[in-house]
């Protein structure tokens, strides 16, 4: 009975996974578009002192302005939301495809192979190398080096 029961939390919590409840308030939980998007009327459209145009234009613009933005992002994101999230779902689950049935074996595959590699060519250093490198090092120990200063 506790595993019945131990099996239907698991099953659970996996359809959880993908069935989630989205925050429908804070849309930007990681902030990942915190300086990309965000424009406004005045960071776009500015007058400078002296050169203001008539006040009924100048609230006009902002409010056509505002108002087209507002509905031209949710027409077109009404239009081209649903399949832009088929093709970057797409897109994303195909780089995780080839990255863990692709990349991640021949990394793996590469490290297993240059083990062999690295161990006859660590082997080679130490036999040919570390002699030579022993002798010439007991040559020139006895070296001995010596400033004078000629006036």
């Amino acid at each position: 009975m506790a595993e019945e029961q131990t099996e239907l939390e698991e099953r659970i919590i996996i359809k959880d996974q993908h069935t989630k409840e989205i925050d429908l308030v804070n849309r930007d939980p990681k902030h990942i578009n915190e300086d990309v998007v965000k424009v406004d009327f005045e960071d776009v459209i500015a007058e400078p002192v002296g050169t203001y145009s008539f006040d009924g234009v100048w609230k006009t613009s902002y409010t056509t302005f505002t108002v087209s933005k507002y509905w031209c992002y949710r027409l077109l994101s009404a239009i081209l939301g649903i399949p832009l999230a088929v093709v970057w779902g797409f897109l994303f689950a195909l780089i995780s495809f080839c990255h863990i049935w692709a990349v991640v074996p021949c990394i793996k595959s590469y490290l297993i192979e240059i083990q062999c590699v690295s161990r006859i060519y660590s082997l080679c250093i130490h036999t040919f190398c570390d002699p030579l490198f022993e002798a010439l090092s007991k040559i020139c120990s006895n070296v001995r080096v010596a400033l004078r200063k000629e006036t």
